[in-house]
């Protein structure tokens, strides 16, 4: 018999291997390190930012990163949110997502803005923890099917190293029960403020006597102390989490993570509310704010209006660290007829720290390819390796690695060789052979 495991989820993103800065600890760039290559200036740039971030000096300021495509604009921007912390929101939008025909801009900013600050709550709660010693349910008739019973009550024994005791429990949480597939062995918490019921595993001792998918199962051993205790709670959600809680009647932390229709519109009221208990909680000691990212990619499709309210909100008490990203020169600021650098108002330009990434280096282009690989668990030869990077200085960094997948595909899965590289080169175009392409065939092809 053979047993092979199966992975959940293959897809590497474009920035998964992104831990950091790659800093040393008097905040210079290390040339490689933390999954980023070069762009040293730029890095030790974005460690200031960093710094001033976290001492609390950068209020009111906002970051322009600015270079060519693929100069790694995007994993500068996730490197400040991995320095700056673990459950630091990061939020990245591109300019075109405000367009939207069901939401205002303003609102849609409002929200992204909120998405971008956490806030980190510590709840002490009386909870049932242990294991499902015994079970059992009573069932009654269905009120509108005579031909179907539902759970009326039920009688769970909870188990601890400490303690056991015998818990009679109504329908909604007999329902729970039932809904979640618990049964003894099964290592469960309910709160007894809100009437929730988790199961939260299985106990090593309840393995060992049945047969479980030990794929999907969480093997933990039977808890300490006595069956009913208050415990912390630590989580984070964001100021946008929490209106839409607020905006909600009788919606808890469960709805929101379980899903609930969301709502478009969200009105001041509801966010003063919201501003005034997250104060309250902080003045308590009972919360934490965490101001996040929010990084705003293509920002040259923002229009005027747009600027003008980012502009206002950087100044607010309440706002996350916001970063632009562009990759155009000198262009028209979108609504107006202006020429600006960056396609931005010279009066935001004026407020934002620039920090300007260059093309890369073939060393450079070398190590990044060969990270890709090693991270897709791809082997390529270095012949291969040395015509990748020969493409990528002759067409774009980008290109390169997107050649990396189809030349997998050819080795078989086994070892990426140069003529695989030079038989994807020669199938899929860069956009430097598409134009040359477009003019050869102009006369053939349709135009507006």
């Amino acid at each position: 018999m053979e047993i092979t495991e199966m992975k959940e989820w293959e897809r590497i993103s474009a920035h998964s291997h992104i831990r950091g800065l790659g800093l040393d600890e008097n905040y210079r760039a290390i040339r490689k390190a933390d999954g980023m290559v070069g762009q040293v200036e730029a890095r030790e740039a974005a460690g200031i930012v960093v710094r001033m971030i976290k001492e609390g000096k950068f209020a009111g300021n906002a970051v322009l990163i600015a270079g060519p495509p693929g100069s790694g604009k995007t994993a500068l921007a996730i490197g400040i949110a991995k320095e700056l912390g673990e459950d630091v929101p990061f939020v990245h939008i591109a300019g075109s997502e405000i367009y939207s025909s069901e939401v205002k801009k303003t609102e849609f900013l409002t929200q992204t803005l909120r998405k971008a600050i956490g806030v980190r709550i510590h709840e002490m709660r009386n909870i049932y923890e242990g294991k499902v010693e015994s079970l059992s349910m009573d069932y009654m008739q269905h009120p509108y099917n005579p031909y179907q019973k539902i759970p009326a009550s039920a009688t769970i024994t909870l188990k601890t190293k400490k303690e056991k005791k015998k818990l009679r429990m109504d329908q909604s949480f007999a329902m729970q029960l039932l809904q979640q597939g618990i049964e003894e062995g099964d290592i469960i918490q309910i709160d007894a403020d809100s009437g929730r019921v988790v199961k939260i595993g299985i106990s090593k001792d309840a393995v060992k006597e049945k047969s479980y998918d030990l794929s999907s199962a969480r093997i933990l051993d039977i808890p300490d102390g006595n069956v009913l205790k208050e415990k912390e709670f630590v989580y984070t959600l964001t100021l946008n989490d929490l209106d839409v809680m607020q905006s909600r009647s009788g919606m808890d932390i469960a709805s929101l993570i379980f899903g609930f229709s969301e709502r478009k519109e969200i009105s001041d009221e509801v966010r003063k509310r919201v501003d005034e208990q997250v104060k309250r909680l902080v003045e308590d000691g009972r919360a934490e704010l965490i101001p996040g990212v929010l990084f705003i990619d293509e920002c040259s499709m923002l229009d005027i209006e747009t600027y003008a309210f980012l502009n206002k909100a950087m100044e607010q008490e309440l706002s996350p660290i916001i970063i632009f990203a562009t990759n155009r020169g000198i262009t028209t600021v979108r609504g107006t007829d202006i020429k600006s650098p960056f396609g931005m108002p010279l009066d935001l330009l004026d407020r934002l720290l620039v920090i300007t990434t260059k093309k890369y280096s073939g060393e450079d282009m070398r190590d990044i390819i060969l990270t890709r690989a090693r991270k897709e668990g791809m082997k390529i030869a270095e012949d291969a390796l040395n015509r990748l990077v020969e493409i990528g200085q002759k067409a774009s960094l980008r290109y390169a690695i997107q050649l990396l997948a189809p030349a997998w595909e050819l080795a078989g899965k086994s070892e990426i060789k140069k003529g695989h590289v030079d038989r994807v080169y020669n199938l899929f175009s860069d956009v430097k052979r598409s134009v040359e392409y477009l003019r050869k065939m102009e006369e053939e092809m349709i135009y507006d």
